[in-house]
């Protein structure tokens, strides 16, 4: 990976050497080759190869990878979704009844998703990193920064100086770049955790997720290449801490309980970890020559599997509003034009986090006759169709205006 051990000057540093931030800076210097572009990552280099964990890219955003050159290495690790079934039930109960299911199409073939192994998704983006010429700084994160009408000045933890003319935030819900930036957040913590494994079945899940509700909170198998599936499951936060802490048989007799012996035996493959769930909205996206992307930005139950698709349509939107304020020869840190990505996001944004709020509120419980309203509202939207298909769009992530590389068109 590029290294910068001689350059110091920058058009833009992103702080944050994930997926947001590493599509953001492939996005604008895939567009503008003159401008010149650092991702700075806190991480240790190969640290990321690490990760087992896998995410659900919605169809507009494995457009967005396929434009900025990643798909191609990408398609033969990717498990298209062929269908989505939804159910409500408790956990012991003897039969879950079906409640609502989607085809998995958004037209022409199109899966509306896919399941892509993070390390995968990772590397291809960091393939691109290098081949277009970024600057890629491991190891040593963003410890401070100054801001002036001319630029920012930026400090790294291994005592390096950086400027540019714009730092983007993209590292992660506990953004220290956003504490710095003094950007203060809304949030709402939900008393869950999401426990995240991978497990191995003896029979073919031939493409199909599903999504128990259960009491305690959703329950997801999602589809991965060969006989294998990814397990997003909901839990009080206790409950979750005390099964991640059991010993493997135990945890994967409660697991057994909840995923049921339709695909045969199962069996946990790698780590298995909890992560807190909660919402949280920074109340601005953008400052003098700073940014807020991904979930520096925002962070959202995982009941709609859309957190990671909102990042990359930051990462879509921030790009397009750079590269074309600098074709018209604007200053890319300037306030008015940032002020262009923050309006074009922040009310999907928000609009995103009420709607997993209610959901969550409304299928995390055990209350007979709100149980007795949501299974009849699953029901009504299963026998229309029309309905159906507005709700694909939404999970495809092609409602609502959308940036050009979301729709698989060059900025």
């Amino acid at each position: 990976m590029s290294d910068a051990t001689t350059r110091t000057s920058f058009d833009l540093v992103i702080g944050g050497g994930n997926y947001v931030g590493l599509a953001t800076a492939v996005a604008i210097k895939q567009a503008r080759p003159s401008l010149e572009i650092a991702v700075v990552d806190a991480a240790p280099a190969g640290v990321w190869e690490k990760d087992g964990r896998a995410s659900a890219i919605a169809a507009a955003a494995r457009r967005m990878l396929d434009t900025l050159g990643c798909w191609d290495e990408l398609v033969g690790e990717a498990q298209p979704i062929n269908e989505m079934i939804i159910t409500d039930s408790r956990t012991a109960d003897p039969v879950r009844p079906v409640f609502l299911t989607f085809d998995g199409t958004v037209g022409a073939g199109e899966p509306f998703a896919h399941m892509i192994a993070n390390v995968h998704m990772n590397g291809a983006l960091r393939r691109r990193v290098d081949e277009l010429g970024i600057v890629l700084i491991e190891g040593a994160g963003v410890s401070g920064f100054e801001r002036d009408t001319a630029g920012v000045t930026i400090t790294l933890s291994d005592g390096r100086t950086l400027t540019s003319r714009l730092l983007v935030a993209a590292d992660g819900g506990r953004s220290k770049l956003r504490d710095l930036a003094g950007i203060k957040v809304n949030r709402w913590d939900y008393g869950q955790s999401g426990i995240v494994c991978t497990v191995k079945h003896e029979r073919p899940h031939e493409g199909r997720a599903e999504e128990h509700f259960l009491p305690a909170g959703p329950f997801a198998t999602l589809p991965l290449t060969g006989n294998r599936s990814s397990i997003v499951w909901t839990e009080r936060t206790e409950d979750a801490n005390r099964l991640v802490a059991e010993d493997d048989l135990i945890f994967e007799l409660e697991l057994e309980r909840r995923f049921g012996l339709k695909l045969g035996e199962i069996r946990v493959e790698g780590p298995r970890k909890a992560w807190p769930l909660g919402l949280t909205l920074a109340r601005d996206f953008v400052g003098h020559r700073f940014a807020l992307a991904g979930d520096a930005a925002h962070g959202i139950h995982p009941i709609s599997g859309q957190g990671l698709n909102l990042g990359f349509k930051d990462a879509a939107a921030l790009a397009q509003v750079i590269v074309e304020a600098d074709r018209m020869g604007r200053d890319i840190g300037m306030l008015d034009v940032l002020e262009t990505y923050q309006r074009w996001r922040r009310f999907d944004t928000l609009q995103m986090g009420i709607t997993t709020d209610v959901l969550n509120r409304l299928f995390s419980n055990d209350i007979a006759p709100i149980r007795a309203i949501r299974d009849l509202g699953l029901g009504l939207v299963d026998r229309m169709p029309r309905l159906k298909d507005f709700f694909i769009g939404q999970a495809a992530g092609m409602a609502g205006p959308s940036p050009k590389l979301l729709q698989g068109q060059p900025i």
